[in-house]
């Protein structure tokens, strides 16, 4: 492995990862979960092993662990340890790689037994992360998080924080002196990148305020990673979007009016792909652009009909979605990728999952997307205010502005009135008001979200 220096005497800029992986021969080690079936574990394993191979790493092998207790000291234990060691030689690896996240004192630990670059799940998604990120907000928001996760493993035996110091084999950090001095450079670069994202939030929200104020409903397209999110929009929108079979390909969010069925436009927006125990770092990173779901009228949440472990895909949304308070949201599920073979349980498992209905799409082969887009908007105005006018015979310009501005249910053409029943926003009752007969309000009912929850 060769010597790595990250650090940039000009730009004063600090790399947190703590070896040079691009290029290496990975070995991957999956800590087993007493809950875990044969074929949870081959999808853990498959989702690792594209986890590696999008960050650049070769996956030579891999190994599943069942650990009883854990070793408070290397999590696996001396045997194991051992096993990794013969492994290490014998395979000639570079890294080890496992799925689990390690403490700082483990990671240690394991560094310091095995003699070579240990990194956890959420090191390998942090550096795919800061590959994928093509603006500025996107930048900061990775270097905050690899900061934040680098700061207490500044002592490991393979670090990049210090100019005297590289990833090579056996090479041990210096002393006292230079840990000091690293740590009071990652935490000054902190304070500054929390600076700079403070000031590009401002700009993000007073680019959502904009948004609001034109009374444009909008939809967050919301999912695993991978699932066919972005090439729905680009699809729905006809729109440029850079769209790629692989993870994370999407770190910003992206916003696209897209021309409902009833010749409304709303907006839609992409936002980045969720995935199992994706790190908390990453999650309050992201959460300026995660918030996009928060503001949303609509929840879009993609699910992939493809994945071996659909199940976890499913609740790893509900889960973030939970944390984000955006369950009350009101929100439509898609099945995508029904163009693949499919396992035939497949829709089974999804009805198991969500109490309502589904969608089924494939984004590919231009299915059922006209049919989800109407889903969309009846779900948007399901619990809106069903009102009833009356307008006098000649004023055909209100008639044009309920269906410019809400949904028509029912339209009579009368000798001394024109009366519509419709769906509409309060926000475009002004012009409206003094026509309508009555109100009656729809209660919320949450039929999607997993019945675990």
């Amino acid at each position: 492995m060769k010597n790595n220096n990250n650090f940039n005497e000009e730009t004063d800029i600090i790399d947190p990862l703590s070896c040079d992986v691009k290029k290496q021969r990975a070995y991957l080690v999956i800590i087993l979960e007493k809950a875990d079936t044969d074929e949870s574990a081959h999808a853990r394993v498959e989702e690792l092993h594209s986890l590696t191979e999008t960050m650049g790493v070769e996956s030579i092998d891999f190994s599943l662990i069942r650990v009883r207790k854990e070793n408070s000291a290397t999590l696996i234990g001396s045997g194991k340890v051992e096993e990794l060691k013969k492994i290490a030689d014998e395979k000639e690896i570079d890294l080890f790689i496992f799925d689990n996240d390690l403490s700082p004192r483990i990671q240690r630990n394991l560094e310091e037994e095995l003699d070579i670059c240990v990194i956890d799940r959420t090191e390998v998604i942090l550096q795919i992360f800061a590959d994928r990120a093509a603006t500025k907000e996107a930048s900061l928001q990775v270097e905050l998080a690899r900061l934040e996760y680098s700061l207490p493993r500044l002592t490991r035996k393979w670090t990049n924080l210090s100019r005297q110091r590289g990833g090579a084999k056996g090479n041990k950090g210096g002393g006292e002196t230079q840990l000091e001095l690293d740590k009071r450079l990652v935490q000054s670069k902190i304070t500054k990148t929390k600076s700079e994202l403070d000031t590009v939030k401002k700009i993000r929200e007073s680019q959502r305020k904009n948004r609001l104020e034109q009374n444009i409903p909008s939809v967050a397209i919301i999912g695993y990673t991978n699932s066919g999110k972005s090439s729905l929009l680009k699809k729905l929108s006809n729109s440029d979007i850079y769209v790629e079979n692989q993870l994370f390909a999407t770190l910003d969010t992206t916003s696209k009016k897209v021309k409902m069925p009833s010749g409304r436009e709303m907006i839609f927006t992409d936002t980045v792909g969720f995935v199992s125990n994706l790190p908390h770092t990453l999650i309050d990173a992201f959460k300026s652009t995660l918030e996009e779901a928060t503001w949303a009228d609509v929840i879009l949440i993609i699910t992939d009909a493809s994945h071996l472990d659909l199940e976890k895909c499913y609740k790893t949304t509900i889960s973030t979605l939970k944390d984000l308070d955006c369950l009350n949201k009101p929100t439509v599920i898609a099945l995508n990728k029904i163009d693949n073979p499919l396992d035939i349980f497949v829709e089974s498992r999804m009805k198991n999952l969500v109490k309502g209905p589904f969608s089924k799409i494939s984004v590919k082969e231009d299915q059922g997307l006209e049919e989800l887009l109407k889903t969309i908007e009846d779900k948007y105005y399901e619990n809106t205010n069903k009102i009833t006018f009356h307008f006098p015979v000649d004023r055909h310009d209100l008639v044009a502005y309920i269906i410019r501005n809400g949904i028509i249910d029912a339209i009579d053409y009368r000798e001394d009135v024109i009366e519509v029943n419709s769906r509409i926003e309060p926000v475009f009752m002004g012009k409206v008001k003094e026509f309508a007969i009555n109100y009656v309000e729809k209660e919320k009912v949450l039929d999607w979200v997993d019945k675990d929850n």
